[in-house]
């Protein structure tokens, strides 16, 4: 099929570039010229595992053109809208400005038997909306709904294997051809049986915020948890082993430490409570500032924990912070509680100074007070203490032996409760977490 791709940020550009490996004709258009010249170029303006290797295939087999001229759209049926929607200043909801503006720009070039194809989060009822705006510029083209599910760091797999797929299709005279239009883009992974949901556009819009917010929900429990176990004894990764074993929990995303942070979980849920205040409808999700508060709580109890391992002065003391990115396998650093505790400390007049293996060029760029490392053993050297805040597996790893010869003090924070303390105590390390004993 011939498709296009609005928008060449981490959605935009990894969907383009899918598509294109599964063998559709696809144009990727952005304003930023920088950016595009980049992705044109073969390479990746972010980091993501396999991305470089599909965008180099999809270019060398001419599937795949990126550019900033709106009107190459024209001739692609399907168009997809992978623009962000980023908090908006001064609020809780989401900007729709990009979303608005890509939009206006494709207009123009649309046939009346196109598709409209969203996939950035948005507010419920957003593309009724975007339907009206099409329609009062004079143009029949169909609006739908697909949202995203990617997950930083297996972005590639999951737009190509794909763990379930999302069709929002109002009702009407264009559902059948807009279902065939869907199903033909998404070929590949339905004759492997993915799970295909079609909904209503509404439902569809719902399914990736209210994911987010239960996803949010669980990891932020589980913190509180790790809160109670601290001041009673008990151990909330042992308690986590327990209560995962119930199917109707489940084990994952029950790890209790520093939070989540990055640009889809923290600002969806505030842009959904967002929404539900403008539907009249806050106190159904009300809940969501408190999994927000717990979420942030977490950040200023690891850097309280780093204070107290230090005798209770952080003041010229050497941190070693490991990791920056938001997450392992990305650089991501957008509300990251890892650089946030660096910053933190930093503030506090503590001698900073951090590594993560990817995320160092943005934070040079977001946060250039924070000194940066060549390497983790650059940053543990001569350090009176080490922070643990993102669980590369190159930290996870890490001989605790080797960490101690290095350091002038041996002491952790595991900010993740992804080490084995037995084996840190063993080496002779003052270790610490969050909710084990």
């Amino acid at each position: 099929m011939k498709v296009s791709v609005i928008g060449c940020g981490y959605l935009g550009a990894v969907h383009a570039a899918a598509m294109a490996e599964l063998g559709h004709q696809v144009v990727a258009v952005d304003v930023d010229p920088n950016k595009i010249a980049l992705l044109a170029s073969g390479t990746a303006p972010f980091f993501e595992p396999g991305l470089p290797e599909i965008l180099s295939s999809a270019l060398a087999s001419q599937r795949l053109r990126f550019t900033t001229d709106m009107s190459e759209v024209a001739g692609s049926s399907v168009h997809f809208i992978a623009v962000g929607t980023p908090q908006k200043a001064g609020s809780n909801a989401a900007d729709m400005t990009y979303v608005d503006s890509a939009v206006d720009a494709l207009i123009p070039f649309l046939n009346d038997e196109d598709f409209v194809v969203g996939k950035s989060t948005v507010p419920v009822g957003t593309s009724q909306r975007l339907e009206e705006k099409v329609t009062a510029a004079g143009s029949k083209a169909t609006v739908v709904w697909n949202p995203e599910f990617l997950r930083e760091g297996f972005a590639v797999q999951d737009t190509i294997s794909p763990d379930r797929l999302v069709f929002g299709i109002n009702p009407g005279s264009s559902f059948d051809p807009a279902l065939s239009a869907l199903r033909e883009v998404y070929s590949t992974a339905l004759a492997t049986d993915t799970p295909l949901v079609v909904t209503d556009r509404a439902t569809a819009e719902l399914v990736k915020i209210a994911a987010n917010s239960f996803l949010a929900t669980k990891i932020s429990f589980i913190n509180a948890m790790s809160e109670i176990a601290e001041a009673t004894g008990a151990n909330v990764t042992e308690l986590a082993d327990a209560i995962g074993y119930d199917a109707r929990i489940g084990r994952r995303f029950l790890n209790a430490g520093v939070g989540f942070g990055g640009g889809c979980l923290p600002k969806d849920i505030r842009a959904f409570s967002a929404r539900a205040e403008e539907l009249g409808l806050g106190s159904s999700v009300a809940f969501l500032s408190e999994v927000d508060e717990i979420n942030l709580r977490q950040r200023q109890r690891v850097v309280d924990r780093v204070v107290a391992d230090c005798g209770g002065d952080i003041v010229d003391k050497k941190v070693a912070i490991l990791g920056l990115a938001f997450k392992p396998l990305s650089d991501d650093v957008r509300d990251s509680p890892a650089l946030d505790v660096a910053r933190r400390l930093h503030e506090l007049g503590a001698d900073v100074l951090a590594f993560d293996p990817e995320a160092s060029g943005p934070v040079a760029r977001v946060a250039p007070e924070i000194p940066l490392a060549q390497n983790a053993q650059q940053a543990l050297l001569d350090a009176d203490i080490a922070v643990l805040v993102t669980e590369w597996p190159e930290f996870v790893q890490l001989d605790p032996r080797t960490a101690g010869d290095l350091m002038a003090h041996k002491r952790i924070v595991d900010a993740r409760n992804v080490l084995d303390p037995a084996a840190w105590r063993a080496a002779g390390f003052h270790y610490s977490s969050l909710g084990r004993p």
